[in-house]
């Protein structure tokens, strides 16, 4: 998006853990289609069309669901980072996709160790199944003909596996587990400054609960796209800044929001108490940084911001 709008980009490259798989929602893939104007990307890989659902300890519920399953090489392959870049010794602007950052220590709310497995499952199609059990919660995806990977959130997966009703049975040979990793809400406490903007899931990160990770990661790369053509057009950087981290926070606040319902209803042992306690203080921690912060001064149409009075 830079690049087509004429702006100068070098990339440095960074290391960070490879995802295992990424369930790509049908919004995201509307996003992703649009973003690089290939309404094909993804057709060839396997469809998800539903989930399966027992929360809270009830039996399974057959809920829509429509999305693909695709691998980080997967990815990659089809949307390759573009080469021939510019090298500048003084840039700009920078954005900041990895640590360090120039804001401080990241907000967390919550502690929701994770492991992700490929697993081998007893299905006959593809489709999606989570379960919440007394420490934690699991999701199952895949099956059919394709890979299937199984998400453990809480209590180590043995443990997980051997509280579950449903998606253990589903489950064969389950392989090595990844590195332990942390799924819970979390946010920088300040997403852009003079002369920077930091996002990816290193800066602002959504609990996998809801679905829309990859979605906003796309949304996000989108604003911070317009914010930095527009300032590169003249606009006013630090009102610009301002809407980018608003923006952003905001959109922090909606999932934590959306997350607490989840938890309160997921069970009633410790562990899903703390989660709760955790989001409703994150929920907290954001309206009260919201509250001192002006109405955004601007709207996106398209891929451009423009400003609400030229709207009005």
């Amino acid at each position: 998006m830079l690049r087509r709008a004429g702006v100068a980009v070098t990339i440095d490259p960074v290391v960070r853990q490879a995802v295992p798989a990424i369930l790509l929602s049908d919004p995201a893939l509307a996003l992703i289609r649009d973003v690089f104007g290939d309404s094909s990307l993804f057709t060839d890989r396997p469809r998800i069309t539903h989930r399966r659902v027992s929360w809270g300890g009830s039996g399974l519920a057959l809920v829509p669901q429509g999305g693909v399953l695709i691998s980080e090489a997967d990815m990659a392959a089809a949307l390759p980072l573009p080469s021939g870049t510019t090298q500048r010794a003084h840039p700009d602007f920078t954005l900041h996709m990895a640590p360090p950052f120039p804001s401080g220590e990241t907000h967390r709310f919550g502690a929701r160790a994770a492991t992700a497995v490929a697993v081998t499952v007893n299905a006959p199609e593809a489709a999606s199944w989570v379960e919440a059990v007394d420490d934690g919660w699991l999701f199952l995806i895949g099956g059919g003909d394709g890979p299937a990977w199984l998400l453990a959130v809480g209590a180590p997966l043995a443990l997980l596996l051997g509280q579950s009703r449903h998606v253990a049975p589903l489950c064969h040979a389950v392989q090595t587990e990844s590195a332990t990793f942390d799924t819970c809400p979390r946010i920088l406490p300040a997403l852009a400054g003079d002369g920077w903007l930091a996002g990816g899931t290193a800066a602002l990160a959504f609990d996998p609960i809801c679905g829309d990770g990859t979605a906003q990661a796309v949304r996000e790369a989108i604003l911070a796209s317009a914010v930095l053509v527009a300032i590169a057009q003249g606009g006013d950087p630090q009102a610009l800044r301002h809407h980018y981290d608003s923006m952003l926070l905001a959109a922090m606040r909606r999932h934590l929001a959306l997350c607490i319902p989840f938890y309160q209803s997921g069970g009633t042992g410790i562990w899903w108490q703390a989660q709760v306690t955790a989001l409703t203080q994150g929920h907290q921690w954001c309206t009260a940084r919201l509250a001192h912060t002006p109405e955004p001064q601007y709207v996106l149409r398209g891929f451009a911001l423009v400003s609400r009075e030229a709207v009005a």
